[in-house]
């Protein structure tokens, strides 16, 4: 990855953050929650996809519509989140296999 490809990550998340900023309050502050939730947990979709930016797609659109966050995603945040990486591998399940791996 040269200096460039660094720079033009950067270009890219600040666009993102811009579009996250201008969500209506209350799409905002479940956005940056479900962040930190993904963040924490580690799928590997998410450094290597667009899951984050999907996101703020379906929150611009749903926004769009005049839509509640909550009518979008339901009242349990969590287990939306949940549902958008069930089938996505964590770096803590990788780092367990590779700790079996060398057991064996």
């Amino acid at each position: 990855m040269g200096i460039k490809d660094v720079l033009e990550g950067k270009k890219q998340w600040r666009a993102h953050v811009a579009r996250v900023k201008a969500l209506p309050p209350d799409y905002r502050i479940v956005y940056q929650e479900m962040q930190k939730y993904l963040f924490k947990v580690g799928p590997v979709e998410l450094s290597e996809g667009d899951l984050l930016a999907d996101l703020v797609d379906f929150f611009e659109q749903g926004a769009a519509s005049g839509q509640g966050v909550l009518e979008l995603v339901g009242t349990d945040v969590a287990a939306f989140a949940d549902d958008l990486i069930k089938d996505s591998r964590t770096y803590a399940e990788l780092y367990q296999e590779s700790l079996r791996a060398k057991q064996a």
